[in-house]
């Protein structure tokens, strides 16, 4: 391909230094922020969803609206840790990706594939219904439901965290050996 119509001057092709760093940097940022977003999300969902949903000495639930919406973690944390820089990185990753070849690619690819299924589980599911539940106009037995049903799927997403970022993780060594041995 001609360096000159390439759509994306900053991604990386073999040869060019300048470009090899850029995505070494945003894959280093990447895997960074898949490691504090999982981390994050384990922390929220065995520490502050549990005073969300609470347990009754009966066994029973009672869904805290008013303290998840003082809490407001979305707007105090998952803003700045996900919403924004981890859609960014993974959305940059792919275009850094894409001319790289063979087991590099796959890594790269499977892992920006893992993520992307996660931001779109979220914005898809969880951001709107954690909104849902925020409200005021919820019913007891169905914030109930829909918050154990959020409680539960939130473990898939964790799934998915975790083997993007193991996957990235892979392609950051892969990445790595590759700039080694040229």
């Amino acid at each position: 391909m001609n360096p000159q119509l390439h759509p994306w001057p900053m991604t990386w092709r073999p040869g060019k230094s300048g470009s090899a760093a850029i995505a070494q940097l945003l894959l280093w940022l990447w895997v960074l922020n898949l490691g504090i977003a999982l981390g994050a999300g384990l922390y929220e969902a065995t520490i502050v969803f549990p005073q969300w949903l609470v347990t009754l000495p009966d066994g029973s639930y009672q869904w805290q609206a008013e303290v998840a919406r003082a809490a407001n973690t979305g707007l105090r944390f998952w803003v700045y840790v996900t919403t924004v820089p981890l859609t960014v990185l993974t959305l940059a990753n792919a275009m850094m990706a894409w001319p790289s070849q063979g087991k590099l690619r796959r890594w790269w690819f499977g892992a920006v594939g893992l993520a992307l299924a996660e931001r779109l589980f979220t914005f898809g599911y969880f951001v709107p219904t954690m909104l849902h539940l925020m409200g005021d106009n919820v019913a007891g037995s169905d914030a109930i439901a829909t918050a154990l049903r959020w409680s539960h799927l939130n473990h898939l997403r964790h799934i998915l965290l975790l083997l993007a970022w193991v996957a990235a993780l892979q392609t950051f060594a892969l990445f790595s050996h590759r700039k080694v041995s040229q």
